[in-house]
């Protein structure tokens, strides 16, 4: 196992926690954004140290939502505090084949747009994988970018993010570990995780170029950056694992200056992280208790108040006892802890105010139906701020099918004008010209957001909450057309914070999505939280919950508020989940998981039920869970 090496110290002191029990050495931050700026200090302490040497900095770079937020506080550091980038130069790692440079999937454009034109970069230096040569010229046009390395005098530094299959670079599971730049057919949870940016899977390129593993094993220096939730598992197997050609990100377990830097959301299944009572001695405070006796339950299979002495044994919590016991008081405290978090009235006894902020349209049915059809039976007053339109989800059949019916509707009532004419012509014009994988017209991002409005609405009726309740934020860093977003301004803030002065609820409720890091869910929390920010100096301070959305739940140890559900509550969150129809069979973007969406919330909130019985808690039908908002996403 390599040792773990000191990074130099930079203007920014950032709090850290070295894992155990890693064959990478690896360094775990609390957020994405600590991420973000202790890897961006490794690169400027980097170029800074090399100007100072009169030497050049070549870097090898990715590209993706990993390390948009690297780039971005590189670009900070350029333009506030000088860091002159005009002696480095950089190898981009792949690009998919083919592809023009032009396209807005272009890892070429990608890196233009969200880095090389806000920097000093010459263009000269700047190298980036093609795909736009044909077919008999890639294995010359590899060989070439090997070469151009080797000129250059290897890469002193390269950034890596990681693919849920373990791929680096475009090295797919198989990749030999003597692999050089080349042409690579893409495995299709790849092709599953892009689609998104692709407007469809059927739009994703089959191949891409890539460099290869030995040529990323032979840069100098390495560091690997994974963030949120659905890498934790992939991160685990790479660092704690076995090499193998199957998780090709493993092979850096030999490399001799390799950092693995990880957000709590991706270490949370390390053994240090999820079980570090298994990796030595441990400060057992209140959470870590609580969460060692709900695993214990669940791997004895045992509910709670029958776990014995012989378990705590077998399991290895034999600190616990020790320090913490004795057992019956450590039975007894997990049990009440969950006990006292069952919530059947979450707005409390007395009517107040409460907003669920809803990231996309159909974010807040989905999440927490059930809770928010409770409050408004309850005889709360119930808000639901809807961040985005939501718009790019929204097939074009479901557009045209829309405009078809307002055309044909003023054709029954012979109030078809020249004006309404055009604007039907255009907007289908619009759609047929459109490419697979372009953004839509300003007027169709319209028509499609209208669409999902229209659909909340109902849904939101559905559920108790009238028409004058809803608010249609529209945040402006959303209103890009395409999957990537624009950063977090003072705009949206502001919008947030105003809906708050106005309202000033009681309680408020949160997309506590950690799945992706760059993401609407994350990119809407984060906006509200820093609007609660604001109105706290003038006196409005709500309570703050988070609810997961439709790919996960809390697990029962982070559970600080679960509300059951009866089933007939259950079918009234169905729904007015069917509510959203464009969204319903077969969504734009379903993700990973090829379950409807009011499939995977009715048996997630069963299955969060489930976990309450089996622990020995009182049955219910369905669980919504909640965590309380602690100062961190």
């Amino acid at each position: 196992m390599t040792t773990l090496r000191t990074v130099p110290r930079s203007r920014t002191t950032l709090s850290s926690q070295s894992m155990r029990h890693t064959k990478i050495p690896t360094l775990m931050f609390k957020s994405a954004s600590e991420v973000d700026k202790h890897v961006a200090q490794i690169v400027e302490r980097l170029i800074r140290d090399n100007l100072a040497n009169g030497t050049p900095t070549v870097l090898g770079l990715p590209t993706g939502s990993t390390p948009i937020g690297v780039y971005r506080e590189l670009i900070r550091l350029h333009r506030d505090e000088g860091l002159d980038l005009s002696h480095v130069l950089t190898f981009n790692l792949d690009e998919y084949y083919p592809m023009l440079p032009t396209s807005i999937h272009s890892y070429n454009r990608w890196m233009r747009a969200n880095f090389f034109d806000h920097v000093n970069i010459p263009e000269q230096s700047i190298n980036i994988p093609r795909g736009d040569i044909p077919p008999e010229e890639v294995d010359a046009f590899c060989e070439s970018y090997e070469q151009a390395i080797e000129r250059a005098g290897g890469i002193q530094l390269q950034l890596l993010g990681i693919g849920r299959t373990g791929h680096i670079g475009f090295n797919e599971p198989g990749s030999w570990r003597n692999s050089r730049t080349r042409m690579v057919q893409l495995d299709p949870q790849t092709r599953a995780d892009a689609a998104s940016s692709f407007f469809g899977d059927e739009n994703v390129p089959l191949q891409a170029i890539t460099m290869g593993v030995e040529t990323i094993l032979a840069a100098k220096e390495i560091v690997i950056i994974a963030l949120g939730e659905h890498k934790a598992a992939i991160v685990r197997k790479t660092i704690e694992g076995e090499i193998t050609d199957e998780v090709t990100a493993s092979f850096l377990q030999d490399h001799p200056r390799v950092t693995f830097v990880v957000d709590e959301a991706a270490a949370g299944h390390l053994t240090a992280v999820e079980t570090p009572w298994l990796a030595g001695r441990v400060n057992w405070t209140p959470q870590l208790e609580q969460r060692a006796v709900i695993w214990l339950s669940q791997a004895a299979g045992k509910p709670l108040p029958k776990l014995c002495r012989a378990d705590f044994m077998e399991y290895h919590l034999h600190e616990l006892l020790r320090d913490k016991g004795p057992i019956e008081a450590i039975r007894q405290r997990a049990f009440d802890r969950l006990l006292e978090g069952i919530c059947p009235r979450p707005g409390g006894d007395k009517p107040q105010t409460v907003i669920v902020f809803s990231p996309h349209p159909d974010d807040d049915v989905i999440s927490m139906g059930g809770t928010l059809i409770t409050l408004a039976d309850q005889g709360h007053d119930v808000h639901i701020a809807y961040q985005t339109s939501g718009n790019i989800a929204v097939h074009d059949r479901a557009a045209l099918r829309h405009i078809d019916f307002v055309r044909q509707l003023h054709a029954i009532f012979k109030q078809e004008s020249d004006q309404t004419r055009d604007l039907d012509r255009r907007m289908r014009e619009a759609i047929a010209r459109k490419q697979p994988d372009e953004p839509d017209s300003s007027e169709v991002q319209k028509i499609k957001a209208l669409i999902r409005q229209t659909e909340a609405t109902t849904a939101a009726d559905t559920a108790g909450v009238p028409a004058d309740k809803l608010h249609f934020l529209n945040l402006p860093f959303y209103q890009t057309g395409k999957v990537d977003k624009a950063p977090i301004t003072a705009a949206d803030v502001e919008i947030i914070a105003e809906l708050l002065r106005k309202l000033r609820p009681a309680q408020v409720y949160l997309a506590g999505d950690l799945s992706d890091p760059h993401g609407t869910h994350r990119m809407c929390s984060q906006a509200a939280i820093q609007a609660i920010d604001v109105v706290a100096a003038e006196g409005i301070k709500p309570e703050v919950w988070l609810y997961r959305g439709a790919w996960q739940e809390y697990e029962p140890h982070e559970i600080e508020r679960a509300v059951p559900l009866s089933p007939e509550v259950v079918d009234r969150k169905k729904q007015a989940i069917f509510r959203h129809e464009s969204q319903k069979d077969a969504p734009l973007y379903p993700g990973s998981d090829a379950r409807e969406f009011w499939v995977r919330a009715e048996e997630r909130t069963k299955r969060t039920a489930a976990i309450y019985n089996q622990m020995g808690l009182p049955e219910f039908y369905a669980v919504e869970a909640f965590v309380r908002y602690h100062g961190q996403l």
